[in-house]
């Protein structure tokens, strides 16, 4: 049985929306030998001092997020990718205690093969970027520079993934080429977007 944290109760006490069914969550949740926290603003539910699941609500739903889900077998396929960015989280999301109700059995097994997993020590395994995943205008930038190629592919995977979508999100040419110009002295300084 997990031990309820205060600084959850008083979450769930000022939630408002959803608040009911991220109780219910809660409730489930404190049922597995998980601690229970508040990280991020939200509930998290930790083993070992790892990161096992979360609960937060959204404005069309509340979900119980377990972030290494992408290894999780989900015989019931409920299990929700939250969006093309994400590898290794995946969510089951709920708009009412009954859907939760519904599903608890499925909930508990899944929250055993999740500290399974972190007992286990497995890590998922994130996707190589690849050209495919860089807009036209930077593609062209390292074929024509060759020290800021090799700047680009010394970088840790996450570090040319976080640049691929920042450089392919805008929609017009001339604002890719603009972040893609203004992140050429931290890529060839080794840094990621972030740093």
């Amino acid at each position: 049985m997990t031990e309820r944290n205060p600084k959850v109760d008083a979450f769930l006490h000022e939630a408002g929306l959803w608040a009911e069914e991220m109780g219910t969550l809660r409730t489930v949740v404190c049922e597995s030998a998980l601690t229970e926290e508040l990280k991020w603003g939200v509930p998290c539910y930790t083993h070992q001092g790892r990161n096992v699941v979360l609960i937060h609500g959204f404005k069309e739903y509340c979900a119980i997020l377990f972030v290494k889900g992408a290894l999780l077998k989900d015989p019931a396929r409920i299990l929700v990718r939250q969006s093309d960015n994400v590898q290794a989280a995946r969510q089951i999301r709920f708009s009412d205690v009954r859907e939760i109700t519904a599903v608890k059995a499925v909930l508990k097994a899944y929250l055993e093969e999740a500290i399974e997993i972190e007992n286990a020590g497995l890590k998922v395994s994130p996707k190589a970027p690849d050209a495919s995943d860089y807009p036209q205008e930077f593609v062209t930038v390292l074929a024509e520079n060759a020290d800021l190629k090799e700047a680009f592919e010394a970088l840790t995977p996450g570090r040319r993934r976080a640049y691929g979508l920042f450089f392919s999100a805008p929609k017009q040419a001339k604002t890719r080429e603009a972040r893609i110009a203004q992140s050429i002295p931290k890529i060839l300084a080794g840094k990621g977007l972030y740093d």
